[in-house]
């Protein structure tokens, strides 16, 4: 499976999730390349979008290879072979920067009227996975606000990670489950270009304005008491 760019993989994202649509619910996105996604569910499912914020934390000789990932909330998530075989010292030095990233992070892009998703339906979005190790910190992130239930949405994912991602989310929604992936997120894209903090804060602000206009007329958005 391959899509043209971020956008038509949301699209066909959002598609899958139909019997969600209207629900009580938030779907967040991982910055920065899920937002692109997460703009095109939370405008089919007639949600508001916000942002959870894990943070990788790379192997010391192989930064793109993670070993952890760190959620704004709660404890950091790791490949227990790959935490046993690094320095504790280094790895707790690496989880307080990508802490003080993330914190920079939910600075920049946070929303001042973040939509509360307790009792309501979590939707986690992001544009690919490999480990899944961010997606399941980003699970225990979404479960620390106390929603009714956790959905991750994905466009293709490892049948090993997607076993994973199934016990600990309640629901796993994947355009694709492959034995065969590829090993890398932009292969499975035509375009599949670097997002920026700007183009983040333009989305959101995009998408915080689209729930505003239709709390106006009384339809979805703010109008459901999101």
């Amino acid at each position: 499976m391959r899509f043209s760019d971020r956008r038509e993989a949301g699209r066909q994202l959002a598609e899958a999730l139909e019997r969600f649509r209207g629900q009580p619910g938030v779907v967040y996105a991982l910055p920065r390349g899920g937002v692109a996604l997460g703009v095109e569910v939370a405008r089919y499912l007639d949600m508001p979008l916000d942002v959870l914020i894990p943070r990788k934390i790379g192997h010391p000789m192989q930064p793109e290879y993670a070993i952890c990932a760190v959620p704004e909330q709660g404890e950091r998530v790791c490949n227990p072979r790959e935490e046993a075989a690094v320095d504790p010292g280094w790895l707790a030095d690496a989880e307080s920067r990508e802490r003080v990233e993330a914190s920079r992070r939910r600075a920049l892009y946070g929303r001042a009227d973040a939509p509360s998703v307790d009792g309501k339906l979590a939707i986690i979005v992001d544009d690919g996975i490999a480990t899944g190790l961010t997606m399941r910190a980003a699970i225990r992130d979404a479960d620390a606000r106390d929603p009714a239930r956790v959905v991750v949405a994905i466009p293709v994912v490892p049948a090993s990670t997607a076993a994973t991602l199934e016990r600990e989310a309640d629901e796993l929604v994947a355009l694709e489950i492959t034995d065969q992936y590829l090993g890398a997120v932009g292969a499975y894209y035509d375009h599949f270009p670097q997002v920026t903090d700007d183009e983040v804060i333009g989305m959101l602000q995009q998408a915080v304005g689209r729930e505003a206009g239709r709390g106006e007329t009384g339809h979805g958005g703010m109008g459901h008491g999101y």
